[in-house]
C-alpha cells in the first residue's frame, strides 16, 4: 500500500522512539511494516516496559530481519518511505555503503534507490569523524538524518514530552499531521 511506512528498529539505545513512532502511526491509521534487528529486540527488553510481542502487535505487518525475500525488500512494493529509529552506527554504515546483508538495511537501500523518503535517527554520542562521514554518505544518497536532539521551546515537563517532540519531527518529515508537541508560535 502506497500510504504505508516502513519502520526499522535497530540495536541502539533509544528503542522508545521506535515504539512511540509505531504507537503514533497506529493512532493515525497509517499502515506500518516493521523490521527489528536482534539488538533492537534485546533493547526493547532491556530499556522499556514493553515486551517484544507488544511492540510487534503495534505494527500492521512484521518482517523477519533475515528474510531478504520480504515484500519491503523490493522496489515494486509501494510505500511512503522508511524510518529507522533508533539507527545504530552499524546500520548507518550498511545503508551508506549499500551492504544489504539484512532486511533492515535492504529496505533502506530500496528506499534510496526508489527515491523515497528515508529518515535515520542515528543514536550515538560522541561522534567521531568516521561516524560523521557515514552520515554525510547516507545524506548524499538521499537519506535524512535526525538525531534525537531534544528541543525545549515547547517546555517539556516529562521524558515523554521530549520523546514526543522528536517523534513529531519524524512525522513532520513525512508531512503527517499530529499533535505530539506544541509548535513554535
Amino acid at each position: 500500500m502506497e500510504e504505508s511506512i516502513i519502520v526499522g528498529i535497530s540495536g541502539a539505545s533509544g528503542v522508545i522512539y521506535g515504539i512511540t513512532l509505531l504507537k503514533s502511526l497506529k493512532e493515525l491509521n497509517i499502515e506500518t511494516h516493521l523490521v527489528i534487528s536482534k539488538g533492537g529486540a534485546l533493547n526493547i527488553e532491556l530499556e522499556s516496559d514493553y515486551q517484544l510481542n507488544e511492540v510487534l502487535d503495534l505494527a500492521d505487518h512484521v518482517h523477519e530481519n533475515n528474510n531478504l525475500a520480504a515484500s519491503i525488500s523490493s522496489g515494486s512494493f509501494l510505500n511512503r518511505g522508511m524510518i529507522v529509529a533508533p539507527c545504530t552506527i552499524k546500520t548507518l554504515s550498511g545503508i551508506a555503503r549499500s551492504y544489504n546483508d539484512n532486511l533492515l538495511v535492504r529496505a533502506a537501500d530500496v528506499a534510496l534507490k526508489e527515491k523515497r523518503k528515508l529518515l535515520l535517527m542515528v543514536r550515538e554520542t560522541p561522534l567521531h569523524k568516521g561516524h560523521l562521514k557515514l552520515m554525510l554518505q547516507a545524506a548524499d544518497l538521499g537519506a535524512h538524518i535526525l538525531p534525537p536532539f531534544p528541543a525545549f521551546y515547547h517546555r517539556p515537563r516529562t521524558i515523554e514530552d521530549i520523546i514526543n517532540q522528536t517523534v513529531g519531527k519524524m512525522l513532520d518529515y513525512f508531512h503527517i499531521e499530529h499533535n505530539l508537541f506544541k509548535r513554535w508560535c
